[in-house]
């Protein structure tokens, strides 16, 4: 359907199942990597990892739990909120919730990579995973998009 003749419900309805199948590729990730730090300090070898490894693997442990609440939010507030009729609020709540998902994802990948780069290589390889994952992340994840959207002059959304 063409946006000229899309109706606002239409829309919502539209919009609202984009971000929840947006989600859907988003969620598994997170909550694999989840998984995994979870059964990290099971390892025999764990007693092995010094201070510094420590505090980034719990930082990115919590990362990724904030990251999970982020991105179950929506379908959690959908559920408990089911026919509200403002949709359309709900929509931009929803967006902003995964937006933060997002950001808290990104942490916890970098914080991943960098516990790995230290475990196996010590701090330079550290300083250059942190270094090329957080501009990675950066660029891809936030800054493209968010110069592609103050691009358009026929935006009339808030920037987030």
């Amino acid at each position: 359907m063409s946006d000229n003749t899309e109706t606002s419900k239409e829309r919502y309805d539209r919009e609202l199942i984009e971000l929840l199948n947006e989600l859907k590729v988003a969620l598994p990730g997170v909550q694999v990597l989840f998984a995994f730090l979870l059964a990290v300090p099971l390892s025999p070898t764990f007693d092995k990892v010094n201070g510094f490894e420590k505090a980034i693997f719990f930082a990115t442990l919590a990362s990724t739990a904030i990251a999970t609440a982020f991105l179950i939010a929506p379908s959690a507030i959908h559920r408990i909120d089911f026919r509200n009729r403002d949709k359309g609020s709900m929509i931009v709540l929803f967006n902003r919730i995964s937006i933060y998902g997002l950001i808290f994802t990104a942490i916890s990948m970098v914080g991943a990579l960098t516990f790995i780069a230290d475990l196996l290589y010590g701090k330079y390889a550290t300083a250059v995973t942190a270094t090329a994952s957080i501009t990675m992340f950066a660029v891809f994840w936030f800054y493209l998009p968010i110069r592609r959207r103050r691009e358009r002059t026929d935006d009339e959304r808030y920037p987030f």
